[in-house]
């Protein structure tokens, strides 16, 4: 069983609700994220695996059950995912994988937005550059080079969800390293 906060979030988030959607990932993050590290021990595949993790679970959370734990939904689409990598790496494959595409509603800039648009370009600039490189990359594209999601998508060659679970993460991130500046 689901707490109740947890739920009213789920259901504002199969609602297409933004902020609910950055509650969960917020929330489960850093679990889906080290379930992953401890398996894979490389950083960088465990943060993909993480995002495609959410990425297809926001997708799919229509298909969540209340009366199972989030969580351990979460790491199991997350393991599934891990080990259909495997399987592509030994069987060699190139083969992207087009999957329709669910649309997160964009609402008025959220908190980060305003702090990333509040900030002066050279110092926002280098601020940035403390991120991780994907995460500069879809900053960059989205908010520099004004590219949609379905555009950032084709030029990175990767799935819009994974593209909009990116930006979600690289914003946090982003806004966590103005706020320690700050303090």
């Amino acid at each position: 069983m689901i707490s109740e906060q947890l739920s009213q979030q789920i259901d504002k988030a199969k609602k297409g609700n933004q902020k609910a959607y950055k509650f969960l990932l917020d929330n489960y993050w850093n679990q889906v994220y080290r379930f992953q590290l401890k398996r894979i021990k490389d950083e960088y595949e465990a943060e993909e695996v993480t995002v495609q993790t959410f990425s297809k679970a926001f997708d799919r959370l229509a298909t969540f059950k209340e009366e199972y734990n989030f969580q351990t939904w979460l790491i199991a689409i997350s393991k599934n995912i891990h080990i259909d990598l495997i399987r592509k790496k030994n069987i060699e494959t190139t083969q992207v994988d087009k999957k329709a595409e669910k649309t997160f509603i964009d609402e008025t800039p959220s908190a980060e937005d305003k702090l990333i648009t509040e900030q002066n370009l050279s110092n926002l600039l280098a601020l940035i550059k403390k991120l991780k490189p994907h995460y500069q990359e879809v900053i960059h594209l989205r908010y520099f080079q004004e590219m949609s999601y379905k555009d950032i998508s084709e030029k990175i060659d990767e799935p819009i969800n994974n593209v909009k679970v990116k930006l979600l993460r690289a914003k946090k991130l982003l806004a966590e390293i103005i706020q320690d500046k700050k303090s």
